[in-house]
């Protein structure tokens, strides 16, 4: 017989445990019955102690009892039937949530530095909110609280928590919300393992600690929340400062303000008698004075005589420069630099112009050397046509064309009547 593992949900009757460790029972309900057995390698991790009448869930298998012919469940895990059940659904919300993020440490919101009015979300008669309000009454009692009251048990509680995140939010007035109650069981503390309400707690734009049973307890809302508290006592220990630390603070601050004092007094103090050691009788400031402006006196004589020296002295210079740079001697110096210059213009202007005539001449000689009046005079001439252009070869001319030859001493003009090509 292979049968896979079944869930199986009962009251438990006739238990027993004999000395070989191994468990006996039978599970039913208000139709059937049905024998289990559970061996000691097994049981031996059940965290409770089973009894008649508690009820159970268990995961076995079909087994055969072979010295009674009958068939029975082989019991492998065994759990009390509501807890389990809750804790079921816990583990999966839990792992959903996780997946979709609300327990990301990006998302968490940061608590304010300074609270001066925190809004409490709790039964209004329980035992938290008194934990709350007499640790903020003994560590800072300037810190408002607000309180939105609800039930913190039952079916109804889910909802009334939801519904005072939404008022504390829409107030606006509390820098932070404290969300909680005192310990409990599973199913007491529920409310603040559903869905809706770690939603609102995750969607709040209000800092949210969670502070839901004792230390050991842990709920949905401590994984959503901003920060999670062990207690409400240590969630009102967190949003608070503590006074009596302030004011120790400030006793300290004033008696390093009272120590900066006496020091500046006695700096003052000091001050004071160097400047009465310093501090003369006026008659004798005046003869001091008095005595400066004669000092000053004096050298104002000795510097205005020094002054008139030297301009005696410079006036002098100027009359000895005045003489000798009189009109008439530089006219006389400016005659003889002229005449002396004329000298030597005149000398160089002869000396260029025989240079010129004798590149001129020079220059002449060789046109002269190559002139074509030259060549004419030797006897040739230069041939045009109508048109002035130079005949040199017979290839140029045509029978009846009228020509001129330029000799040496004119121009004669003649027509040509015939042209022979002469070989050589």
């Amino acid at each position: 017989m292979n049968l896979p593992l079944l869930w199986v949900e009962g009251e438990i009757s006739n238990f027993a445990r004999p000395g070989s460790g191994h468990w006996y029972l039978t599970l039913k309900d208000e139709q059937a019955q049905v024998r289990c057995a559970m061996f000691r390698n097994t049981n031996q991790r059940v965290s409770f102690t089973p009894a008649n009448g508690t009820q159970v869930l268990v995961r076995c298998r079909a087994g055969l009892y072979e010295g009674r012919g009958e068939y029975q469940l082989i019991i492998e895990h065994m759990e009390e039937a509501g807890f389990g059940a809750l804790q079921r659904r816990f583990d999966q919300l839990k792992a959903q949530l996780d997946s979709e993020g609300l327990f990301d440490p990006r998302h968490k919101k940061p608590m304010p530095s300074s609270v001066t009015q925190v809004g409490v979300i709790t039964s209004p008669t329980g035992a938290a909110i008194k934990d709350i309000l007499s640790v903020l009454k003994r560590r800072f009692p300037a810190i408002k609280v607000s309180i939105f009251p609800t039930t913190v048990q039952g079916d109804q509680a889910a909802d009334q928590i939801v519904d005072a995140i939404e008022i504390a939010n829409q107030h606006g007035h509390c820098d932070a919300l404290i969300v909680g109650r005192g310990g409990g069981s599973l199913e007491d503390l529920w409310p603040f393992n559903e869905e809706k309400v770690a939603r609102a707690i995750f969607n709040s734009h209000i800092p949210i600690i969670s502070a839901v049973g004792h230390e050991v307890d842990f709920t949905i809302a401590d994984l959503v929340a901003d920060l999670r508290a062990p207690t409400p006592s240590a969630a009102a220990e967190l949003i608070s400062p503590d006074g009596n630390e302030i004011l120790n603070q400030f006793f300290a601050l004033e008696e390093l303000l009272i120590e900066a004092l006496a020091r500046k007094i006695n700096e003052f103090r000091q001050q004071v008698a160097h400047l009465q050691k310093r501090l003369q009788h006026p008659g004798r400031k005046l003869q001091e004075q008095a005595q400066h402006l004669d000092h000053l006196d004096i050298r104002l004589g000795r510097a205005m005589l020094n002054k008139l020296q030297e301009q005696r002295y410079r006036s002098q210079s100027l009359r000895d420069n005045l003489l000798r740079c009189h009109p008439g001697q530089a006219i006389e110096r400016q005659k003889l630099v002229l005449i002396d210059t004329i000298k030597q213009l005149s000398k160089i202007v002869g000396q260029q112009l025989n240079d010129k005539r004798v590149k001129t001449a020079q220059a002449m000689h060789l046109l002269d050397t190559v002139s074509p009046l030259k060549t004419l005079a030797r006897g040739y001439s230069v041939i045009r046509n109508s048109e002035g252009a130079v005949i040199k070869t017979i290839d140029n001319i045509r029978r009846g064309d009228n020509l001129k030859g330029q000799v040496a001493d004119g121009e004669i003009s003649f027509t040509v009547t015939k042209t022979a090509e002469i070989k050589l």
